[in-house]
């Protein structure tokens, strides 16, 4: 196995294990206790068990239709994406390092549907005033920051007619 392989695999279990870990403490710490509020209230941790996705988007769905969006849409996408990720990818390293940071992202939240009856455990919880920002975990974080990275990286590239290769004109990569 090549080191760039090596690395997008540690990554992928790093990602998957720093949430699981973070979130089998959430649960043990954080059931039944009041919030924990830092920052003047900005940033609090509080035990949530999301159904929905980001944003609790889709948690009142009807449960099958939820089931069948959170558990089959979200198992279809994720092996699609691993196929092409492990297959077919004209990304520099960089692009791929940050694909495979939102898939195991998504991983992770999937674990947590199939062992915990489709919820999602969230505990970090942002307010701006009045104003709910978010509530997410660890794979969320790693979607989002993934997400920006790999539009970054990929931001001025075009479509090579000739191979539908990638060429590069930024920085990453």
């Amino acid at each position: 196995m090549s080191f760039d392989r090596l690395l997008l695999a540690a990554t992928v279990l790093s990602t998957v294990g720093c949430d699981q870990a973070t979130k089998h403490i959430a649960r043990a710490q954080l059931a039944g206790r009041p919030p924990l509020s830092f920052l003047g209230g900005f940033v609090r941790i509080a035990l949530i068990q999301n159904t929905g996705g980001f944003l609790s988007l889709g948690g009142s769905l009807p449960a099958g239709l939820r089931s069948a969006v959170f558990l089959l849409g979200v198992t279809a996408a994720l092996l699609l994406a691993a196929i092409y990720l492990g297959r077919t990818a004209q990304l520099p390293f960089s692009g791929l390092l940050c694909a495979w940071c939102i898939w195991a992202g998504g991983l992770s939240n999937l674990i947590d549907r199939l062992v915990f009856d489709g919820r999602v455990t969230d505990f970090e919880i942002l307010r701006l005033g009045p104003v709910h920002i978010g509530v997410f975990n660890v794979a969320d974080v790693a979607i989002a920051v993934g997400g920006v990275f790999l539009f970054l990286c990929l931001r001025g590239r075009t479509p090579d007619p000739g191979t539908a290769a990638l060429t590069h004109s930024g920085a990453c990569g």
